[in-house]
Protein backbone atom coordinates (compact mmCIF):
# COMPACT_ATOMS: atom_id res chain seq x y z
CA UNK A 1 0.00 0.00 0.00
CA UNK A 2 1.52 3.72 -1.16
CA UNK A 3 0.36 6.19 2.24
CA UNK A 4 0.26 9.49 0.58
CA UNK A 5 1.15 11.86 2.63
CA UNK A 6 0.82 15.77 2.05
CA UNK A 7 0.64 19.15 4.23
CA UNK A 8 2.59 22.14 5.27
CA UNK A 9 5.81 22.24 6.42
CA UNK A 10 5.76 22.04 10.59
CA UNK A 11 2.21 20.45 10.49
CA UNK A 12 4.25 17.00 11.90
CA UNK A 13 4.20 15.29 8.34
CA UNK A 14 7.55 14.04 8.99
CA UNK A 15 7.03 13.18 12.79
CA UNK A 16 3.73 11.04 11.71
CA UNK A 17 4.95 9.33 8.48
CA UNK A 18 8.45 8.24 10.18
CA UNK A 19 6.46 6.87 13.18
CA UNK A 20 3.75 5.01 10.66
CA UNK A 21 6.65 3.80 8.57
CA UNK A 22 8.59 2.29 11.46
CA UNK A 23 5.57 0.72 12.93
CA UNK A 24 5.02 -1.13 9.70
CA UNK A 25 8.46 -1.60 9.04
CA UNK A 26 7.78 0.14 5.11
CA UNK A 27 9.70 1.79 2.63
CA UNK A 28 10.01 5.64 3.96
CA UNK A 29 10.59 8.34 1.41
CA UNK A 30 11.07 11.99 2.26
CA UNK A 31 11.73 14.07 -0.50
CA UNK A 32 13.91 16.66 1.88
CA UNK A 33 16.30 13.60 2.39
CA UNK A 34 16.49 13.08 -1.39
CA UNK A 35 16.40 16.98 -2.58
CA UNK A 36 19.50 17.90 0.03
CA UNK A 37 21.32 14.68 -0.74
CA UNK A 38 21.07 16.57 -4.65
CA UNK A 39 22.05 19.74 -3.59
CA UNK A 40 24.69 18.28 -1.56
CA UNK A 41 26.22 16.57 -4.63
CA UNK A 42 25.93 19.87 -6.87
CA UNK A 43 22.75 19.33 -8.59
CA UNK A 44 19.81 22.26 -8.74
CA UNK A 45 16.90 22.02 -7.55
CA UNK A 46 14.51 24.24 -8.96
CA UNK A 47 11.62 22.10 -9.99
CA UNK A 48 10.10 18.59 -9.93
CA UNK A 49 13.38 16.54 -9.66
CA UNK A 50 12.98 15.01 -6.07
CA UNK A 51 9.80 14.55 -6.14
CA UNK A 52 10.42 12.05 -9.37
CA UNK A 53 13.45 10.27 -7.88
CA UNK A 54 10.68 9.46 -5.13
CA UNK A 55 8.05 8.59 -7.38
CA UNK A 56 10.61 5.59 -9.33
CA UNK A 57 11.94 4.76 -5.69
CA UNK A 58 8.08 4.33 -4.34
CA UNK A 59 7.26 2.28 -7.41
CA UNK A 60 10.30 -0.37 -6.75
CA UNK A 61 9.12 -0.62 -3.63
CA UNK A 62 5.92 -1.44 -4.38
CA UNK A 63 6.72 -3.73 -6.53
CA UNK A 64 8.75 -5.64 -4.57
CA UNK A 65 5.51 -5.78 -1.68
CA UNK A 66 6.87 -3.43 0.28
CA UNK A 67 4.44 -0.46 1.99
CA UNK A 68 5.80 2.54 1.23
CA UNK A 69 5.46 6.00 3.02
CA UNK A 70 5.60 9.01 0.63
CA UNK A 71 6.59 12.11 3.35
CA UNK A 72 6.15 15.22 0.96
CA UNK A 73 4.61 18.28 1.33
CA UNK A 74 2.82 17.64 -1.89
CA UNK A 75 1.19 21.19 -2.43
CA UNK A 76 -0.08 20.85 -5.67
CA UNK A 77 -2.71 19.04 -7.44
CA UNK A 78 -0.29 17.76 -10.09
CA UNK A 79 2.15 16.18 -7.18
CA UNK A 80 -0.88 14.75 -5.28
CA UNK A 81 -2.13 12.94 -8.90
CA UNK A 82 1.37 11.81 -9.81
CA UNK A 83 1.57 9.64 -6.30
CA UNK A 84 -1.85 8.38 -7.33
CA UNK A 85 -0.15 7.47 -10.23
CA UNK A 86 2.20 5.66 -8.92
CA UNK A 87 0.15 3.35 -6.93
CA UNK A 88 -2.54 3.45 -10.39
CA UNK A 89 -0.24 1.95 -12.87
CA UNK A 90 0.92 -0.92 -10.11
CA UNK A 91 -2.57 -1.63 -9.45
CA UNK A 92 -1.52 -1.01 -5.57
CA UNK A 93 -3.77 0.42 -2.93
CA UNK A 94 -3.33 4.20 -1.55
CA UNK A 95 -4.71 6.62 0.84
CA UNK A 96 -3.72 9.95 0.84
CA UNK A 97 -3.03 11.52 4.21
CA UNK A 98 -3.26 15.30 5.09
CA UNK A 99 -1.64 16.83 8.15
CA UNK A 100 -2.84 19.75 9.43
CA UNK A 101 -1.83 21.79 12.55
CA UNK A 102 -5.03 23.69 13.01
CA UNK A 103 -3.67 26.12 16.21
CA UNK A 104 -1.55 28.89 14.20
CA UNK A 105 -0.20 29.71 17.42
CA UNK A 106 1.15 25.77 18.04
CA UNK A 107 2.09 25.75 14.16
CA UNK A 108 4.14 28.85 14.50
CA UNK A 109 5.91 28.05 17.55
CA UNK A 110 6.97 24.60 15.98
CA UNK A 111 8.31 26.72 12.90
CA UNK A 112 9.85 29.12 14.96
CA UNK A 113 11.69 26.08 17.18
CA UNK A 114 12.31 22.91 15.50
CA UNK A 115 15.62 21.47 14.92
CA UNK A 116 17.04 20.57 11.62
CA UNK A 117 17.36 16.75 11.43
CA UNK A 118 18.86 16.64 7.87
CA UNK A 119 22.27 17.93 7.54
CA UNK A 120 22.46 21.41 5.88
CA UNK A 121 18.93 21.53 5.34
CA UNK A 122 17.39 24.91 5.28
CA UNK A 123 14.11 25.05 7.05
CA UNK A 124 11.80 27.53 5.85
CA UNK A 125 10.34 30.58 8.02
CA UNK A 126 7.02 31.07 9.14
CA UNK A 127 6.48 33.63 6.77
CA UNK A 128 7.69 31.48 3.85
CA UNK A 129 5.06 28.58 5.32
CA UNK A 130 2.22 31.46 5.53
CA UNK A 131 2.40 32.09 2.14
CA UNK A 132 3.65 29.06 0.67
CA UNK A 133 1.34 28.07 -2.35
CA UNK A 134 -0.62 25.06 -1.53
CA UNK A 135 -3.78 23.96 -3.68
CA UNK A 136 -7.04 23.35 -1.55
CA UNK A 137 -7.46 19.45 -1.64
CA UNK A 138 -9.70 18.28 -4.89
CA UNK A 139 -10.26 15.06 -3.37
CA UNK A 140 -11.55 12.69 -0.32
CA UNK A 141 -8.40 12.15 1.95
CA UNK A 142 -7.66 11.62 5.97
CA UNK A 143 -7.02 14.58 7.81
CA UNK A 144 -5.08 14.05 11.05
CA UNK A 145 -5.05 17.58 13.15
CA UNK A 146 -2.04 17.28 15.22
CA UNK A 147 -3.02 20.54 17.28
CA UNK A 148 -2.82 19.90 20.94
CA UNK A 149 -2.32 16.08 20.15
CA UNK A 150 0.54 13.46 21.11
CA UNK A 151 2.21 10.99 17.86
CA UNK A 152 0.73 8.52 19.36
CA UNK A 153 -2.53 9.63 20.03
CA UNK A 154 -2.65 11.20 15.68
CA UNK A 155 -0.95 7.49 14.98
CA UNK A 156 -3.68 5.64 16.24
CA UNK A 157 -6.67 8.14 14.57
CA UNK A 158 -4.55 7.41 11.05
CA UNK A 159 -4.22 3.80 11.48
CA UNK A 160 -8.54 3.47 12.51
CA UNK A 161 -8.85 5.49 9.49
CA UNK A 162 -6.45 4.26 7.09
CA UNK A 163 -7.85 0.61 7.88
CA UNK A 164 -11.26 1.79 7.19
CA UNK A 165 -9.38 3.18 3.49
CA UNK A 166 -7.87 0.09 2.99
CA UNK A 167 -11.72 -2.08 3.52
CA UNK A 168 -13.43 0.19 1.11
Amino acid sequence: MLYIFGGLPGTGKSTLSSALAKMLKAAYLRVDIVEQAMRDAGMGIDGPEGYMVCYALASQQLRLGLDVIADTVNPILATRQAWRGVAESLEMPFVEIEVICSDNDEHRHRIETREVDIPRLVLPTWEQVVNRHYDAWDRDRIVIDTANRTVAECLQTLIELSGRERNR
